[in-house]
């Protein structure tokens, strides 16, 4: 799996300022809406459900929210720059200013896990947080992951 197969161009966008948990769901949500055509209430409804079980913030300014959907036949990414962090309640109590979210298939377990550990090894290298964080184009954005995937596809 690499990320191409799982972010398409159009799923990744630039935020200036978000206020809340909640408000980032719903960013995420419309994308997904837009770009897959998943219903934005129930795509938000299951990022909050599954936020409810824990803080999917990793550390060094990262979060990885993720969900299930049974409307969903694949893996499917969404990408988000925000210009001002948003505190996000992660692992290191830094705040959040790079969003990967997933949203999976209710019956894609193996397939969901390997994208949730692909994305978390590509966003662990600070190089890369670096050059996603000097960059505010969409398209420049996923250009930085798509070219990524070869250093963790090694």
């Amino acid at each position: 799996m690499q990320l191409s197969e799982i972010l398409g161009p159009g799923a990744v966008r630039t935020l200036g300022q978000v206020t809340s948990k909640k408000r980032l769901f719903q960013e995420l949500a419309d994308l997904a809406n837009s770009q897959y055509g998943l219903n934005a209430s129930e795509v938000l409804d299951a990022l909050q459900e599954r936020e409810s079980l824990g803080p999917t913030g990793v550390g060094e300014g990262v979060a990885l929210p993720h969900a299930r959907l049974h409307k969903l036949d694949r893996v499917v990414g969404l990408f988000l720059r925000l210009d001002k962090p948003l505190d996000f309640d992660a692992v290191d109590r830094k705040p959040v200013d790079l969003i990967f979210a997933l949203l999976a298939p209710e019956s894609g377990g193996v397939d969901h896990l390997k994208a949730l550990a692909l994305v978390s090894r590509t966003l662990r290298d600070p190089d890369l947080r670096s050059k996603l964080r000097a960059n505010d184009s969409p398209t420049a954005l996923h250009a930085v992951l798509a070219a990524a995937q070869g250093i963790q596809a090694a």
